[in-house]
């Protein structure tokens, strides 16, 4: 029978590290900033040596240089807040914007006083608007709308040119061209980032979806066959009771058959956890590389051919059980599952790089001092492969950790 303590436990699972979003996502947010920036940069080079090379003194151009790098250093927290938002129509955190807007308002105004160009007015303005956390609609009409704006001032700034004091007729059309792609590039890159995030945020909704539904599962399998069981034997024992003063063998009768039905339940019991627990241990070793991945690490399986023919019921724990480890103390990016035969042995192993905290893990029958209860696992493992006839190994490395499981290769045992 399944107790209240054990349906506690399969509708809350143990908990494990929850990660908003994998390694690989985050890694192509620094990229997305990386080039965003990198952009702000080419652009305000660009502004100072067109300026430099069209007669602007010395001391004016490297003003325009430096305004220039810490308006793009003012970016930084505007694409900082972008990162995190969540896609749903928010008031502006003014606290955080006010200082970027105005550091490039002032250099908008400092480089048009200097150079008389439109352009070096509008552009950081323009940039850094883009920066803020808007609707992608929204966003998408600001950005057109920029964009011929700038345009517009590109053609005013080309005629006043020929009256102006600066020669700067050549230089001026990469340098307007560059300036009026700036928002779209940028409105390009914060959507690639906006699909991204939103397919991670996908996978994640897909895996709870996926550990709801198996619970629902569980639920509903134990509600069925508990219940009908349960309903017949209180039926069974009433009856019993009825019968009892008139007619003791009859009651009797029905007693047997109440003992009966608690046989049955137990047995239905047992053949539903079985039916949940064996899973294929190709399944079972697919299952954790997705786990791991999903966690952000970088996970890779090693099956042998007839890995198929191992004793599912010790292998299934043991790679739930050190999957489980990793998750919880290895802190590291990269882990490999290996299952197959090694003449008269199956050998199950599983490594992953580590940081510092991984010292924490301890080794079965090590003292304990300090230690974590969840390396209590290794112990629970140790004495699997132990009763199965095998043996468990901890290797080890100066930047890796290895569990290596080892049962001989005959039916499969009785646990």
């Amino acid at each position: 029978m399944i107790t209240h303590t054990q349906l506690s436990e399969a509708r809350e699972p143990r908990s494990l590290p929850v990660r908003a979003t994998s390694r690989g996502v985050r890694v192509t947010w620094w990229y997305t900033a990386a080039a965003i920036v990198s952009f702000e940069l080419i652009l305000v080079l660009t502004w100072a040596g067109t300026l430099r090379q069209a007669g602007l003194q010395g001391v004016a151009t490297v003003a325009v240089l430096v305004g220039g790098l810490i308006w793009c250093g003012s970016t930084l927290p505007l694409l900082l807040a972008y990162r995190h938002r969540t896609g749903e129509p928010t008031a502006l955190r003014w606290r955080t914007v006010l200082l970027p807007l105005l550091v490039a308002v002032a250099y908008g105004v400092f480089a048009f006083s200097l150079s008389g160009l439109w352009l070096l007015l509008v552009v950081p303005v323009a940039q850094s608007v883009q920066l803020l956390d808007r609707p992608q609609a929204e966003r998408m009409r600001v950005v057109l709308a920029i964009t011929a704006v700038l345009a517009c001032l590109w053609v005013i700034d080309a005629k006043m040119i020929v009256s102006g004091s600066l020669d700067i007729t050549n230089g001026y059309y990469p340098l307007g061209y560059i300036s009026a792609a700036l928002p779209i590039m940028t409105v390009v890159s914060l959507w690639w980032w906006d699909v991204l995030i939103s397919l991670d945020r996908a996978r994640v909704s897909e895996a709870r979806l996926a550990a709801i539904q198996e619970r629902l599962s569980v639920a509903t399998d134990v509600h069925d066959l508990q219940g009908h069981h349960l309903q017949v034997i209180a039926l069974q024992l009433e009856l019993t009771e009825r019968l009892l003063p008139s007619d003791p063998a009859a009651a009797l009768e029905q007693l047997r058959a109440a003992r009966i039905s608690v046989d049955e339940a137990r047995q239905g019991t047992r053949d539903l956890a079985t039916r949940f627990r064996s899973v294929p241990l190709r399944d079972e070793l697919a299952n954790a590389r997705d786990l791991l991945r999903a966690a952000g690490i970088a996970a890779e399986t090693v099956v042998g051919q007839d890995a198929d023919n191992a004793p599912a019921s010790l292998f299934g724990p043991v790679i739930r059980e050190t999957t489980t480890n990793v998750l919880r103390h290895g802190g590291g990016r990269h882990a490999t599952l290996r299952l197959a035969r090694a003449g008269d042995l199956w050998r199950y192993e599983i490594s992953n790089d580590t940081d510092a905290a991984a010292a924490s893990i301890p080794t079965p029958g090590s003292p304990r001092v300090g230690a974590r209860s969840e390396g209590t696992g290794l112990d629970g493992l140790a004495r699997r492969a132990t009763e199965a006839g095998g043996a468990l190994e901890i290797v080890r490395g100066e930047s890796d950790f290895t569990v290596i499981v080892t049962v001989p290769a005959t039916e499969e045992p009785e646990l």
